[in-house]
């Protein structure tokens, strides 16, 4: 039996992964849960720098590598994060967030969380490079089933990965039961737009609201407005609970990052490559209009009273 040569197997895996990505890209009703679809993006990822997979916070940000550092960076200081904080991360991606958290805050120690064996095995590899290790464990493991004892942390976050979790409220049950009294939960999240007043704006929003949710595995139960997202954080028990709209700074940002920086357009699959080409003759309104990206906070509270933010 003739040896096969472990070059043209990576070839045909390769060739493989890619034909499959193109099929959930263009055949009609094709999904993909996360695992499986972060698992064939590998680390094909949007930063030049480092492999962040999330839009990047735009504010004040000029190049996406400064975006995704930003929204990394936004999410700790809403969470107070400091020496005194054992963190959950969840969703880590691969581990960008942690090791800018643990060179910028400081945490304690940061427990990772994330469903896509790759990705847990690329970032403890990077961890390893990076000296970090011992300040940063990660696990595969499920948002919804934490592998983790009762309140065992001070904080948890998940950066725009919550929408794909089975389900959200869920989640946040687990984020409740694993945070200590008086711990912080803070979410960089893509959530449902309020419907436009126009009918037919109100049509696109609901055709690009399927089409997000069936592609990526969003659970009709993740379909939330800000007043039902912030009703089941109150649902958990969480207190001091605050949702706010942040797509200002998130959607315009990327949407004009992509038609400027030829770089980053090139780093998208292969597959999103040409959808995306024909969707940057629109402005960023039109294209996201079925989306709100929110910053949420809450506390769990103390024994007595409401939990007062300090870890």
């Amino acid at each position: 039996m003739a040896e096969t040569k472990p070059g043209s197997t990576r070839i045909r895996s390769s060739l493989w992964d890619a034909a499959r990505l193109a099929s959930w890209a263009y055949a009609p009703f094709q999904s993909l849960a996360a695992p499986e679809l972060y698992g064939l993006l590998a680390t094909r990822a949007f930063t030049a720098k480092g492999l962040y997979l999330n839009l990047g916070y735009w504010k004040t940000a000029q190049t996406i590598d400064e975006a995704c550092a930003a929204l990394a960076t936004l999410v700790a200081e809403a969470a107070a994060m400091g020496p005194n904080d054992d963190v959950v991360d969840v969703g880590f991606g691969f581990a960008d967030q942690d090791m800018l958290w643990i060179e910028r805050f400081a945490p304690r120690h940061i427990t990772g969380l994330n469903v896509t064996p790759v990705q847990v095995r690329l970032a403890r590899q990077r961890l390893q490079r990076r000296g970090m290790a011992d300040r940063i464990t990660l696990n595969e493991g499920s948002a919804t089933a934490m592998p983790l004892s009762d309140a065992c942390c001070d904080i948890v976050t998940a950066v725009e990965c919550a929408f794909h979790f089975l389900t959200r409220a869920d989640f946040l049950a687990e984020a409740f039961r694993v945070l200590r009294p008086g711990g912080r939960l803070v979410l960089a999240d893509v959530i449902r737009a309020a419907p436009e007043t126009e009918a037919r704006r109100r049509r696109v929003q609901d055709f690009t609201w399927s089409q997000f949710a069936q592609k990526f595995a969003v659970p009709e139960a993740n379909a939330d407005q800000r007043a039902p997202y912030a009703a089941k954080l109150n649902a958990a028990g969480f207190a001091t609970v605050d949702v706010t709209p942040i797509g200002e700074h998130v959607f315009p940002g990327w949407h004009r990052a992509l038609s400027e920086d030829a770089e980053l357009f090139a780093r998208l699959p292969l597959a999103g490559r040409l959808p995306y080409r024909l969707l940057l003759n629109f402005d960023a309104r039109t294209v996201y209009s079925a989306f709100d990206y929110v910053l949420a906070t809450a506390c769990k509270p103390r024994e007595k009273g409401v939990c007062d933010g300090a870890g």
